[in-house]
């Protein structure tokens, strides 16, 4: 009897799982991290006061036909509620995807234009924050 093993060259390989214990200790870590920046006056490490005066549609549909050009002269700043669902950190500047209950919008995060120490916050938040 022969023994004829093949692979399907298409199928990737499976992923890593994550050891359980590694990712809560992840978590816990950046919980500890957050309430550290807390204790040193850099606001609440999970603020509940958070007022959005816009939403992910109504942006998009205001703003689609704009060039990049355009949007930038506006410097249109929004408060949307939502989850980030996407993130592309790149040096000096990041996009990431929201996401809303009405819909995405994509987000360009300048360190020029936020500074510092909010930049470097956002290149630690998590999908899904």
């Amino acid at each position: 009897m022969s023994d004829s093993r093949t692979t399907d060259a298409t199928t990737p390989p499976a992923a890593p799982a994550l050891d359980e214990n590694q990712l809560m200790q992840e978590r816990r870590d950046k919980l500890k991290a957050l309430r550290q920046a807390q204790a040193q006056g850099k606001g609440p490490a999970f603020p509940n006061d958070f007022k959005p005066t816009d939403h992910a549609a109504k942006l998009f549909a205001a703003h689609e036909a704009k060039t990049p050009e355009a949007l930038a002269e506006l410097g249109t700043q929004a408060k949307v509620a939502g989850r980030m669902m996407l993130k592309r950190v790149m040096g000096k500047a990041s996009f990431a995807t929201l996401q809303d209950s009405t819909g995405r919008i994509q987000i360009y995060i300048k360190r020029d234009d936020v500074g510092e120490d909010l930049y470097n916050a956002f290149k630690h938040w998590d999908l899904g924050d």
